[in-house]
């Protein structure tokens, strides 16, 4: 039995890590620019969530902080794009006028597990 690609639709949109140490190597500064970066992105969220006075005070799922190997980063999903293309474009220009390196999650095959906390990278757009 052969299996079909899945739709295009149904497809889970990519993902990208802003990485916290700039191309020349330096740890970039402010400490909280992850949770900053995401702060300004946190009103963007899907379709249905819950809004207004019952809102709660959280980050998008579109964009994250999170620490990998002790190093600040941004989770960034291309579904940001697809919401808000002037959101997409700032975090994207934000990384490359602070020089840091943007780079794809690469997801592995469910034969070949990913070391748990340590995402697969490539090179990002």
């Amino acid at each position: 039995m052969t299996t079909q690609p899945a739709p295009f639709s149904v497809l889970k949109p990519r993902q990208y890590y802003i990485h916290g140490v700039t191309q020349a190597g330096s740890t970039f500064r402010p400490s909280d620019w992850a949770e900053r970066l995401a702060g300004a992105m946190s009103s963007f969220r899907p379709k249905g969530s819950a809004g207004g006075i019952g809102a709660y005070i959280g980050y998008s799922p579109y964009c994250v902080p999170q620490v990998i190997d002790g190093v600040k980063c941004v989770l960034v999903s291309d579904a940001l794009r697809g919401i808000e293309p002037m959101a997409w474009d700032f975090v994207m220009n934000f990384a490359r006028d602070n020089n840091l390196p943007v780079a794809e999650v690469c997801v592995l095959p469910a034969e070949q597990p990913a070391t748990p906390g340590r995402p697969m990278l490539r090179p990002g757009p």
